[in-house]
């Protein structure tokens, strides 16, 4: 009996996966936990040991990738790294790092693309924008340090192919990245040269 419960639970947590994935590349949603729940609730699973963890909704992202987008997922990341690339020359004085779905690869049609500053005061940032009439909003995004979660401010503009995150770190955070959200390691980043290199 345990062994059917168990089976269960494998494929429940399976089908979460594979919504939650679909959630991701074609709704643009970037939270794994915020999906998982949302397919979880749509697939009506209240049972917490059924979730999925976030590597493998990252794996069922790659393969409704391959599957849907096939020819074109490598044209359209490259279109969102280019604009990553277009507006980290804008904000060169503030050190940019491109990071999230567009720098790993996992981007989908409406994926947002995150890009880290680092400054002495979010206020800095701001008034680049207003001075170059950058449109923008303001929010804060929470990030995980270790066992601890710290808001981080943000501004969310425009793209031309969906919204660009910045989020603002203090300038000797550079060297200190967030968690991964996929796995236990730092978040990855990249400065506009790999980013070109990414490109090349």
């Amino acid at each position: 009996m345990a062994r059917d419960n168990s089976g269960k639970q494998l494929q429940l947590r399976l089908m979460i996966a594979q919504l939650a994935a679909r959630m991701i590349a074609e709704e643009g949603i970037s939270d794994y936990a915020f999906a998982k729940r949302k397919a979880a609730r749509q697939l009506g699973v209240d049972d917490h040991r059924c979730l999925p963890g976030n590597l493998e909704i990252e794996h069922e992202v790659r393969t409704h990738q391959e599957i849907y987008l096939g020819d074109d997922q490598p044209e359209l990341l490259r279109e969102l790294r280019q604009s990553a690339l277009d507006a980290m020359q804008i904000l060169s004085q503030f050190n940019p790092h491109l990071a999230g779905s567009v720098l790993d690869g996992t981007a989908g049609r409406y994926a947002d693309t995150d890009i880290h500053l680092f400054a002495d005061s979010d206020k800095d940032v701001e008034i680049f924008l207003l001075n170059q009439k950058i449109h923008y909003e303001s929010s804060e995004r929470s990030y995980r340090y270790g066992n601890e979660r710290r808001k981080v401010p943000i501004f969310i503009l425009e793209g031309p192919h969906g919204n660009i995150r910045l989020s603002v770190f203090a300038t000797d955070e550079e060297r200190q990245p967030p968690r991964n959200v996929v796995g236990n390691g730092a978040a990855l980043r990249a400065s506009p040269d790999q980013v070109q290199d990414l490109l090349d």
